[in-house]
């Protein structure tokens, strides 16, 4: 904690507060998560562009606290709509709930379920949303029974609600399904008072559902008595009569009441409200494609040319050597059709002596190579008369 330098405190919840700091080495400021209890690791979610990512962990050895350093947002999602009157624009609101499923389809993919997804767990920074607060994370494949209060009321699914802890990722699209209806109509979907109040107002609008579906949760159920009369529900429709009939469509499946039937992160990223965002995806996807085609070729037609180039050079070296040859055969030949063209005398006893007792190497040394050396070099009769007057001035 020396290494950072503490700013103010931006917000505290039941396992934790956050503080914004600044570190005294890099000057950047930062998000200290100070846990209140022990927490998982959760390594395998840090490699998401949609998910808060952990900057360091500090644990302060007197007080025995540990200290998580986050990237630091603008606001949270809960912050983005407060006191706002004006409704966002669709896009808005289809980006953010696109990235949010982004964000989960992750965490569920990795066999983990965040349990607390509500506004105030949703960050900003401009347009760019991030999953955060993760210490309150499962397993999908943890053993049941869960913590059954471990969900921010208002978002809390019914099977979490009403059983003693027998729920399971499902939760997560029934809470961000309260969140995409929340930042439609600026207010939430079921604020209740307590738990029953809770359900209650989940069949007001919902209705009840299958006596199945209640039978199911009853099997796990010792501290709230199910035992609801039949209700039809007032429906979502005439909550936010100015949204689209597909962003209605989308709550509606990430809020059946039956988490078997509920749609998954998956299922709901492929859902028509989210058409126009997979499209966009698409093309740049595809631009990238033919952007990382277009260097590949460029990469080969470099190499193919380098290839060239080489041969070309490897031809020519070969022409070169070829030509050298001929020229050099051609000069031998014409000198030796010169040498044997001259008519030199015939030697007489006193220069073959010569000759005999000299040879052709004194004439090497001579410096005007005449046909009569050039006729000693390769091995044939010779005038020696230059070689005798040479004698004759020494």
């Amino acid at each position: 904690m020396q290494n950072y330098r503490l700013i103010t405190k931006k917000g505290e919840g039941t396992f934790s507060e956050v503080i914004k700091a600044q570190s005294i080495k890099t000057n950047q400021l930062v998000a200290i998560k100070c846990m209140k209890q022990v927490f998982q690791t959760i390594d395998q979610l840090q490699n998401h562009e949609h998910i808060i990512k952990l900057i360091e962990v500090l644990y302060d050895e007197p007080t025995g606290r540990l200290a998580l350093v986050f990237e630091l947002m603008e606001q949270n999602l809960y912050e983005h709509i407060k006191g706002r009157k004006i409704p966002l624009k669709q896009e808005k609101i289809r980006s953010y709930t696109y990235q949010l499923l982004k964000a989960i389809d992750f965490m569920h993919s990795n066999n983990i379920f965040h349990r607390d997804i509500k506004p105030e767990n949703i960050l900003l920074l401009g347009d760019h949303l991030k999953l955060a607060d993760l210490g309150s994370c499962k397993g999908i494949y943890s053993k049941h029974p869960y913590t059954e209060y471990i969900s921010t009321r208002w978002y809390r699914s019914p099977e979490c609600l009403m059983t003693d802890g027998y729920y399971d990722s499902k939760m997560d699209i029934w809470g961000a399904g309260c969140v995409l209806f929340e930042i439609t109509a600026l207010f939430p979907l079921f604020p209740g008072s307590n738990e029953l109040d809770q359900v209650h107002r989940i069949h007001n609008i919902m209705g009840t559902p299958n006596p199945k579906v209640l039978d199911r949760f009853r099997k796990h159920a010792t501290h709230m008595e199910i035992n609801f009369p039949y209700k039809v529900g007032t429906g979502l429709e005439n909550l936010i009569p100015h949204a689209p009939k597909d962003l209605v469509d989308l709550i509606k499946q990430m809020l059946v009441y039956d988490p078997e039937e509920r749609i998954t992160a998956k299922q709901a990223l492929r859902h028509p409200y989210f058409k126009e965002l997979r499209d966009q995806e698409q093309q740049k996807l595809l631009e990238t494609s033919l952007q990382s085609i277009k260097l590949l070729k460029k990469n080969d037609d470099s190499l193919m040319e380098e290839e060239q180039n080489t041969s070309h050079i490897l031809h020519k070296k070969t022409l070169f050597n070829q030509t050298n040859k001929v020229l050099q055969n051609s000069f031998k030949n014409k000198n030796l059709h010169l040498l044997d063209s001259v008519k030199l005398p015939t030697l007489t006893k006193k220069q073959a002596d010569l000759k005999k007792a000299y040879g052709p190497a004194h004439f090497q040394t001579t410096k005007k190579k005449s046909i009569q050396y050039e006729y000693i070099l390769y091995g044939k009769k010779a005038n020696l008369g230059n070689f005798l007057n040479t004698l004759r001035h020494k």
